[in-house]
């Protein structure tokens, strides 16, 4: 049986402030304890044999300083770039402490503001109407950000965001679609030691919208059967884009030295190209489950520990 807390108690920061009371709780208590409560079932972390039990693994037992750089949305930039990549980077507007530094007067009519530490793609706020965009609101969801000591100990117990310091806020351009009528594409890759291995293709992403979610193989595009609970199907047959070789390439350079990494990006059509949106380690800190549950292994084999 699971125990669905996100039903009981709806808001998501309410959520991470009551799991921040059990700090003191150790990790290899706490995330077994996580993932009985999320799947139902305890992990098997002696001979892990799931992508969702290997992630928690990965947790306990494995650091790279690298990662942590690259869980950073102002540092990976630096490392998009090393591998040669800058062409890809969403351009950036500026990187600030705290909301009081932003000019808003400066800033384009359009544009986004994250969080540099956020995990779970809730710490995003995107203005496409600057005349409509409620800044004062935006103000103290930053400055929720940016509180000293919010990322010592991240609630799902992904390392590579916890840190004594505190979050930057950065400004990027505002990426907007070629399509008329629908939104951005987004391309998550799932690799293993640079082998881009499934996809994951995120459609309907407009505002005010929730995103619905197909798994596919990385090589052909071809459909797999399988989906997550956490997310809406995506039952729709995307295109393949005329770029989608640069995207498995970059892919490949991007996740080269990591076990394990998921590897985004916008795809905003032929004529725009696509963008770099991040590298992610723990998708959805491993804590949902699969239809069919087989899936879980399935990926679990293309996903050898160090």
């Amino acid at each position: 049986m699971t125990f669905d807390y996100k039903r009981i108690i709806k808001n998501r920061r309410t959520r991470q402030r009551l799991l921040r009371q059990l700090d003191w709780i150790p990790d290899r208590v706490m995330v077994p304890l996580q993932y009985r409560m999320k799947t139902g079932r305890w992990p098997n972390l002696k001979n892990p044999q799931r992508f969702t039990e290997k992630l928690q693994w990965l947790k306990l037992n494995y650091r790279d300083s690298l990662m942590r750089q690259c869980a950073d949305k102002v540092a990976v930039r630096s490392y998009v770039a090393s591998c040669g990549l800058e062409n890809i980077l969403v351009p950036l507007l500026g990187v600030y402490n705290s909301p009081q530094e932003i000019d808003f007067d400066m800033l384009p009519d359009q544009f986004v503001l994250k969080d540099s530490l956020g995990g779970g793609g809730n710490e995003v706020l995107i203005c496409a109407d600057k005349d409509s965009f409620d800044w004062n609101n935006a103000s103290v969801r930053m400055q929720e950000w940016v509180v000293p000591g919010r990322h010592q100990k991240h609630p799902g117990r992904e390392w590579v965001y916890d840190t004594p310091g505190s979050s930057k806020i950065l400004a990027e351009v505002y990426v907007a679609p070629d399509f008329a009528n629908d939104g951005l594409v987004e391309f998550k890759f799932l690799c293993f030691y640079g082998k881009p291995s499934y996809l994951y293709v995120l459609g309907n992403r407009m505002l005010g919208h929730s995103a619905k979610l197909g798994i596919f193989k990385a090589d052909d595009m071809s459909r797999v059967e399988a989906w997550s609970s956490a997310e809406s199907r995506l039952t729709d047959e995307p295109l393949r884009p005329g770029c989608y070789g640069e995207m498995m390439d970059a892919a490949a350079r991007l996740s080269e030295p990591f076990p394990e990494a998921r590897i985004d990006f916008y795809y905003a059509g032929e004529q725009s190209g696509f963008r770099f949106s991040e590298i992610t380690f723990f998708d959805a800190s491993g804590y949902f489950l699969f239809e069919p549950d087989s899936f879980d292994y399935e990926l679990g084999n293309s996903f050898i520990l160090p």
